[in-house]
This record gives structure tokens, sequence and C-alpha cells, in this order.
């Protein structure tokens, strides 16, 4: 028998003030005035027709993401968190997360979206070196970074993520270590590091920057991850470490194959039917104007085959350094892990049980997308 997982919900919000040359997220620059009230009226028909697949639960998580949702008013921002509240309820404690650039932050607006009830905040620094933020295309200098994080401390936030790139075009060791350095002496509670990916529909793909040589990269992340831990940053998932307590619960419930429902141009969501099983991702019109527009904003809904549903539950839940409990997927699912398949990940020292735990083997969290790709193998 499923039990439902806790409910988080995604809000896109899709403008930013210059589409990055990295960047292949639903991001379209902004013009001279953003519809704040035209996107929240869509927003509200969109999350209404998908109130039914809460089934009763309290939204968990928020999170707020795009684009630059800091664009947005902290009214505006307020307003959707209410709607979420009116509409399905939000838990006492419920995790609101905010993504906020620093070269889009103000005092008085930091504090106004934790007035609204944002409870997380999260910067999206990229790097503190003014050299490498010119060549990502970001539109904030270090010390702006500096300065927005420590507004956000200095105003009242106890939950704050730093975002952070390595791996960046003509990024030494040395460069990218400084960076980690910076970030750590702030005290935050979570940071986001992860390596820079050249993904198609981008500019940096199409003009492929000189990225560092593989031993470069290698040298990095093993630094890196030392230092992290050195802080008191625990890892608990590829790219993501935090001190005690401070934990994305709503990435976490991604990972550990929980549902969402996502709400806003582009979004995606993923939802449970507790009485069939069904499990179905459904998408929304991606393009601003044309969700704007539409009166119903869903532009495809698709069931995730049952045979389909180990696999992906595997592969997301085994990006977690903790791994996954065994009866987890019975749970989600409705039907245990065929750990017997999983024999030859366990036999190449990529997979263990651990307890009540299956886990990757130091070597398999390392050697990641093999581990993966060796689990892919044996569910065909």
């Amino acid at each position: 028998m499923i039990t439902l997982s806790p409910l988080s919900v995604y809000v896109h919000i899709p403008w930013c003030v210059r589409k990055c040359p990295y960047c292949d997220f639903n991001s379209h620059a902004a013009g001279n005035e953003l519809p704040e009230q035209a996107y929240l009226a869509a927003l509200k028909r969109d999350l209404l027709a998908e109130q039914p697949f809460a089934q009763g639960r309290k939204v968990a998580t928020v999170f707020f993401g795009g684009g630059t949702p800091s664009l947005f008013s902290a009214q505006a921002i307020g307003e959707i968190i209410t709607l979420l509240d009116q509409t399905l309820g939000l838990q006492a404690d419920a995790e609101i997360t905010l993504e906020a650039n620093p070269g889009t932050f103000e005092r008085q607006k930091f504090r106004d979206y934790l007035a609204a009830g944002v409870t997380r905040l999260s910067v999206g620094v990229q790097s503190f070196n003014g050299q490498h933020l010119q060549k990502l295309g970001r539109i904030h200098s270090g010390d702006e970074a500096h300065r927005a994080i420590v507004t956000a401390m200095e105003v009242g936030y106890q939950h704050i993520n730093i975002d952070l790139m390595h791996g960046l075009p003509e990024q030494s060791a040395a460069d990218a270590m400084a960076d980690l350095h910076t970030a750590t002496q702030f005290g935050v509670d979570h940071i986001s590091w992860y390596q820079l990916t050249i993904e198609p529909n981008t500019v940096f793909y199409s003009k492929p920057p000189t990225l560092p040589v593989e031993d470069t990269l290698a040298d990095i992340q093993e630094q890196g991850a030392d230092w992290l831990a050195l802080q008191g940053y625990q890892q608990y998932e590829v790219s993501a470490f935090a001190q005690a307590g401070g934990q994305c619960h709503h990435n976490l419930n991604y990972w550990r194959f929980g549902d969402y429902l996502g709400i806003g141009a582009g979004a995606h969501g993923k939802v449970t039917d507790a009485g069939s099983g069904l499990i179905q991702r459904r998408r929304k019109t991606r393009l601003p104007e044309h969700y704007l527009q539409a009166v119903s904003p869903l532009a495809g809904a698709v069931p995730v085959a049952e045979q389909e549903q180990l696999l992906e539950f595997a592969m997301n839940a085994l990006r977690l350094v903790c791994g996954v409990e065994s009866q987890l997927a019975a749970q989600r699912l409705g039907q245990a892990l065929p750990w017997p398949r999983l024999q030859p990940v366990i036999d190449a020292g990529l997979l263990q049980p651990q307890g009540e735990r299956f886990v990757t083997t130091d070597f398999g969290f390392q050697f990641l997308n093999e581990t993966l790709a060796r689990i892919d193998d044996c569910f065909e």
C-alpha cells in the first residue's frame, strides 16, 4: 500500500535581468516592467487546477526558483504564499525558500521577504571573483555578493544557502578554493557547491569557453570537499553541504521521490494517486506570454511506467550520501526494490547494504554517474 509523501510546491518566476551564457533554465530577460499582477492571476488558475493532486496534504516546503524570483516585490511573493496557504494549507513549520541574486537585492526587500513568510534565502553568488563573474555573465560584483549575504544575516534569516560553482572558465584550483574559503567564512548553514557544466541551447554550448582540465577539476573537488568537512559542512547530496540542521528539506523531498506540484511558466511537477498508485509528471506552458494567456497552462501529463518507477526511485535516492531505506520504495511505489537485480553493482564495489539501508560505497559515490549507469543496466 502506498503512503503518500510530504507535499512540496515549486513556484517558477521566469524573468531575470539578463540571461547568463551557461544557463539552460526557462528564464527570459525582463522588460521595463514585470507583469506581477497578471502573473499572480495565472498562478492562481494554475494552482486551482493542481489542487486535487494534494489529496488533502498540507504543503511542507515551497521553493521559489527562476529566473530571478527576487525581481518580484515582497508583496507579490507574500500574495503567492497566502494563496498557497488558502488553497492547500501550509504546515506550521513549512520551509519556504526564495532564490535571490546579489545584483537585485535591497536591505528593505530582504526584510520584507522575511515578513512575507520566506524562511530560507538562497543567494546566487556563483563566484566572489570579479573576473570569473564577468565571464559567467553575472550582473553583480564580488563585493555585492558579500553584502547580500551579510544583509540576509543581519535582517534575521536563520537559514541561508550560498550557491557557488567551480570548474569555471580558466579557473585554477587556488581560485576555486579562494571562493570556497570566502563562502565558509560567513557561517551560513548551507552551501550548494557544484561544477559548471556546458548544456545544449546555451551560449557556452555554441561558443565553448576554456574550462579547467580534468586533473585540475579533480584537485578542486578533493580539496573543496576536505575544506567543507573541516568547516563543519556535511555533504548529504552530490552538490549539497550543510551545517547541522541546515539541510534543504525541499530538495530532500525531490531526492526521496516525494510529490511536488509545479506552478508557473515551464514548471514541472510529480504527483502520485494514493488509490491507483499512478505516478505522473506534469509540465506547464513554457513561454511566459503563453502562460499568462492560457486558460489551462498544462502542457503535458505523462504517467511514469511501472517498470520505470523503481529505476527513477533508485537513481534519485542514491544521490544522497546516506542512501535509501529499504522500505521507502514500498512506501512510495507500493513495491519493494528488487535488490537481487542490483547484485552486479554490489559485486562491482559501487553499492552496498548497510543495515536497513542501501548506499553507494565511497568509490561508487565518487563515480556516481558510472554507478547510476550500472543500475540502469540492471533494470533493462
